[in-house]
């Protein structure tokens, strides 16, 4: 119980912490798709702004004459036409860079058309062609290039970069998260751990952190008042155990000994099975009195008692030998000999084993077998019988009190309440009762702790 309460924050931490991350994630997508996409079409608009800018600088000095195009004949230092421009008059080329040439043929097609702009994969180069106008009509094309390569290996450094950076505050905000997360969540698991202890050990223990004033103090106020409401509910069942012991045992006891009398008598014989129901189920009262009161000691009780496994299973199977001698039946413990030993008082495991034996033996045509064993930190009975078995529909609806399975209403025996005080007095133990699947009788597996 502790354990699982113990892992409550833990998980509430990891939902918060995926809360967190997601929306990070979230952040860190769109803040790094916004920044390259921006640096993307900024890139894109200097490219096409240096484009523009050689070809203003052209068309600033060329001249047409007489109908036709002309450059000036600047000296080759320093002179425009260094620059990755063309200039056709037509399309014969007046000027061309002459360390560009694998792109004449670009160029070339672009003289004479309108004004566009084409990429040129291959080179990794933009080309704007501008038509150079006079009286109305084209007497030439300037056309501009520029390499994209360095604006794509700043693009894609930036990318990379980005993604880099992005990837580095995910992982801050992850540590940082966790960190922050766990001091915070720290005090309640603690909290909570405290409480789950308290009320299995010690229900007179309180945090008595005040009025609360914040969400900590608040907690520890529910909690409190959740321990004192456990500890009024255990008190008033201790307390009515107390009187229930009282106030049955002297006139149960009275009753048995009425039906003892009357049996020693000369009765006629539907008179003599009377009184013989009447001790058999004074009988059963006792049992089941005595089964409640042995699970309200163990509730009251801070640290469970230690009993021998095999033994308890003998003195269980001694109390009904005599029984299911009556019915033809052999009463058989298997198991280990000695040295295992359970978790549990010595009282409340007979008390627990009884009403399984007894509806074994009930229901069994010649022999019961209660084998003890130790598996995964916990002892375990399996009471089997060679009886009519248990439906599968039936095997969790048998524990409900009241509740008898097809088996003994065709039998018309148990009151129903046997089985399903195994399974409460099982978990005052710690323990479980569940019936398993069997193809030839019954079969009922107890699981209580180890010592």
């Amino acid at each position: 119980m502790i354990g699982a309460l113990r892992r409550g924050p833990s998980g509430l931490r990891d939902r918060l912490l995926g809360v967190v991350l997601l929306a990070t994630v979230v952040a860190l997508i769109a803040t790094t798709a916004g920044f390259n996409l921006l640096l993307a079409a900024r890139l894109e608009a200097t490219a096409n702004d240096l484009l523009r800018t050689q070809i203003n600088t052209e068309l600033a000095e060329v001249m047409v004459r007489h109908g036709g195009l002309t450059v000036p004949d600047f000296p080759r230092e320093g002179a425009v036409i260094d620059e990755p421009v063309w200039i056709f008059a037509g399309r014969r080329a007046v000027e061309r860079p002459r360390n560009l040439l694998p792109l004449d043929r670009d160029a070339r097609a672009l003289a004479g058309g309108p004004q566009r702009t084409v990429d040129v994969p291959s080179q990794s180069v933009r080309m704007l062609a501008v038509p150079v106008r006079s009286g109305g009509r084209q007497v030439g094309t300037i056309v501009a290039a520029v390499s994209m390569t360095p604006y794509a290996r700043t693009r894609d450094l930036a990318l990379v970069t980005s993604l880099g950076v992005a990837f580095a505050l995910l992982v801050l905000v992850l540590v940082a998260t966790r960190w922050v997360l766990a001091a915070g969540l720290r005090p309640v698991a603690r909290m909570t751990g405290q409480a789950a202890e308290w009320s299995e050990n010690d229900l007179d223990r309180r945090f008595d952190l005040g009025p609360p004033h914040d969400e900590l103090t608040h907690l520890a106020a529910t909690l409190d008042g959740l321990l004192g409401r456990l500890a009024a509910g255990l008190r008033h069942e201790q307390r009515f155990s107390a009187e229930l012991s009282h106030e049955l045992r002297t006139p149960l006891t009275r009753m048995r000994a009425q039906a003892q009398l009357a049996l020693a008598d000369d009765l006629p014989e539907d008179q003599r099975d009377a009184w013989a129901a009447v001790l058999r189920s004074s009988d059963e009262m006792a049992e089941t009195l005595d089964a409640l009161l042995a699970g309200a000691r163990a509730d009251a009780r801070p640290r469970p008692g230690i009993a021998d496994a095999r033994h308890a299973a003998e003195v269980v199977a001694a109390r009904f030998r005599p029984i299911a001698a009556e019915r033809g039946v052999r009463i058989a413990v298997e198991g280990v000999n000695g040295g295992l030993r359970a978790g549990v008082d010595p009282e409340l495991l007979e008390r627990l084993l009884q009403p399984l034996v007894d509806n074994a033996c009930r229901y069994a045509t010649s022999e019961v077998t209660i084998a003890v064993r130790r598996g995964f930190g916990r002892v375990v009975y399996e009471i089997a019988d060679d009886g009519p078995g248990v439906a599968d529909d039936e095997r969790e609806r048998i524990f409900e009190p009241a509740v008898r399975g097809s088996a003994g209403t065709a039998l018309r025996e148990g009151t129903g309440l046997g089985l399903a005080l195994a399974r409460r007095l099982a978990r005052a133990a710690d323990g479980s009762v569940e019936a398993l699947e069997r193809d030839d009788g019954a079969c009922f597996a107890v699981r209580v702790p180890a010592a």
